[in-house]
C-alpha cells in the first residue's frame, strides 16, 4: 500500500512539473511573439520610411520571372505548430523560409488529425473551401466544410507543376497522407489528381511510425485512442476545449488549434455544450479526430497500412537523436545541448517499457528498438516508413551515398539534435541550422526533378 502511494505521488509530481514546464514554455513563445509585434509596430511608427522605391532594374525583372518558374517549396509544421500569419511575426521554421524565393508556409490545424490537415493543405494550395469529405465529417461529428481560400497559394498545381514538400514532425506524415489522397483522387471536383503532383518529400524529424511519447503523456497503450483520466493530455484537452469555447476573435487570430469545424464556440453550443465536451461526450477528443491518436504506434500503423512510397517522387529524411549508449544503457547525450523542455522527456523515452499485459503493436516488437529518441519522437520512427511494411530505404552517412538521387527510395540521415533544434529558435542550432536547410533547398533545386531543372538564372 505504501509503495502504491509513493508511485502515485511521484506520478502526480511528474505531471505537475511537466505541466508547469510546458505552460512556461508556451507562455515564453506567446510573449516572444507579442514582444516582436510590439517592437515592429513601434519601429514602423517612429522610423517609417516615406520614400518608396519603384524603379527596378531589368536584371531584377529577369530574376523575378525565373523565380516564378520554380516549383514552390512548402514547409509543413508539426503538432502545436503554426504557419505564416499566426503568432505575429514569429516563424515556426525560424526564418528558414527566407533561404529561397519560392517558399510557402501554410497555417494548418495545430492539433487536428493528420487527415484533416491533409485536406486543409490541399485547399490552401489550390484554393476554394476546405472539404473534409461527407463520410468522414459525419463519422467524426463536425462540419463537412471549413475555411475558404478565395485565392489558392499555388492554383496551377498539377502534374506539370509539381511541388516540393518539407514536413517537420507530424507535418511529414500529413504530406504522405496528402500524396495518397492525390493518388486516390479523393478531392471532389478534381478528378485529374495523381501522386506525381508531389515532386519531393523531405522529412525533418518526421513522425512516420508513431512515438512512445504519446503513452507517457496520457494515451492508453491498450488501444492508442483513449486518454488516461489523470495525464498531461487530459489537462491539454480541457485547456483546448475552454479556449475554443470562449472563442475570443483576436486571440484565435493570433493562435488557433484548428477545431473551428467542430463548432464548439459558446455562441453555438452554450454552457451545456461546454459541459458535454468536458465530459468527453462531444467534440474532437470524443470522436478521436485529433492528432495524438495518429501519433501512437497503433494509429501510425493504421495510417501506414494504406500509404505508399511512389516511384516518381524523391524522398529524404533527417532523423534526430539525442541519446547515446553508456555501458550498454541508453541515456541522454549530454545536458547543455538539450532543450530544458525535452531533457526529462528524453530520459523517460530511453527507459520505455511496453506494458507486459498489452499485446505488442507489431510482430517482432522490441523495447530497445525504441529507446533512441529526440525527446518527442523515437529515432526508429523518423528514418522512413517501417510498419506494418518497411519501405525502400538507404542510410546516408556522406553525401555521395545519395548520388545519384533516385526517386522511390527513402534516403535518411541520422542527425545529433533534439526535436525542436531546427525550429522556432535559430540561434540554438547555430551553423547546423544553415547546413540542414541549405542542403534541403539545394537538393530540391538541383537534384529532385523529372524534367530538365529550371534554375533561378538558367531558363531552358
Amino acid at each position: 500500500m505504501i509503495v502504491r502511494w509513493w508511485i502515485t505521488a511521484l506520478q502526480l509530481t511528474e505531471l505537475f512539473v511537466s505541466s508547469l514546464v510546458h505552460l512556461v514554455y508556451g507562455f515564453y513563445i506567446f510573449s516572444t511573439a507579442v514582444a516582436g509585434d510590439l517592437s515592429q509596430a513601434l519601429s514602423d511608427c517612429f522610423y517609417k520610411n516615406n520614400v518608396e522605391v519603384s524603379l527596378k532594374s531589368e536584371d531584377s525583372k529577369e530574376n523575378l520571372t525565373s523565380t516564378k518558374d520554380l516549383p514552390p517549396i512548402v514547409l509543413v509544421h508539426g503538432i502545436f505548430g503554426f504557419g505564416k500569419g499566426r503568432l505575429g511575426g514569429l516563424s515556426y521554421f525560424a526564418g528558414a523560409e527566407k533561404k529561397d524565393d519560392r517558399v510557402l508556409v501554410p497555417d494548418l490545424g495545430s492539433l487536428t488529425s493528420v487527415y484533416d490537415r491533409a485536406r486543409e493543405l490541399f485547399y490552401y494550395l489550390k484554393g476554394g473551401q476546405v472539404d473534409y469529405g461527407e463520410e468522414h465529417s459525419k463519422a467524426c461529428g463536425h462540419s463537412q466544410f471549413g475555411r475558404i481560400y478565395e485565392q489558392g497559394h499555388y492554383p496551377e498545381w498539377d502534374e506539370d507543376h509539381p511541388i516540393h514538400f518539407v514536413g517537420h514532425s507530424a507535418g511529414a506524415q500529413v504530406v504522405r497522407v496528402l500524396q495518397q489522397m492525390l493518388a486516390d483522387k479523393a478531392f471532389k471536383g478534381y478528378e485529374n489528381t495523381c501522386e506525381n503532383w508531389v515532386l519531393s518529400v523531405t522529412a525533418l524529424s518526421g513522425a512516420f511510425n508513431g512515438t512512445t511519447r504519446t503513452y507517457f503523456d496520457g494515451m492508453n497503450p491498450e488501444d492508442g485512442k483513449s486518454l488516461r483520466p489523470v495525464s498531461l493530455l487530459q489537462l491539454c484537452r480541457i485547456g483546448v476545449i475552454i479556449y475554443d469555447w470562449f472563442d475570443i476573435p483576436w486571440l484565435k487570430n493570433y493562435y488557433n488549434f484548428g477545431f473551428d469545424h467542430f463548432n464548439t464556440s459558446w455562441r453555438k453550443i452554450g454552457i451545456w455544450g461546454l459541459i458535454d465536451c468536458l465530459l468527453g461526450n462531444a467534440g474532437p477528443f470524443a470522436s478521436g479526430d485529433w492528432i495524438l491518436p495518429d501519433l501512437t504506434l497503433q494509429g501510425s500503423i493504421k495510417l501506414n497500412s494504406h500509404l505508399h512510397t511512389f516511384p516518381n517522387t524523391y524522398y529524404f529524411s533527417y532523423a534526430t537523436k539525442r541519446t547515446s549508449k553508456v555501458m550498454g544503457i541508453t541515456v541522454p547525450s549530454g545536458i547543455l545541448g538539450i532543450h530544458p523542455l525535452l531533457f526529462i522527456r528524453i530520459l523517460q523515452m530511453s527507459l520505455w517499457r511496453h506494458p507486459p499485459d498489452v499485446p505488442p503493436p507489431y510482430k517482432g516488437y522490441r523495447d530497445e528498438d525504441w529507446w533512441d529518441n529526440d525527446g518527442a519522437l523515437n529515432t526508429i520512427s523518423m528514418t522512413h516508413p517501417r510498419f506494418p511494411v518497411e519501405h525502400p530505404s538507404q542510410l546516408v552517412v556522406k553525401d555521395s551515398d545519395c548520388q545519384p538521387f533516385l526517386p522511390g527510395i527513402w534516403y535518411y540521415k541520422i542527425v545529433e539534435g533534439d526535436h525542436i533544434l531546427f525550429i522556432v529558435n535559430r540561434e540554438r542550432a547555430g551553423v547546423q541550422f544553415d547546413l540542414i536547410y541549405d542542403s534541403i533547398f539545394e537538393r530540391c533545386r538541383k537534384h529532385a526533378f523529372r524534367k530538365n531543372p529550371t534554375m533561378p538564372n538558367h531558363i531552358i
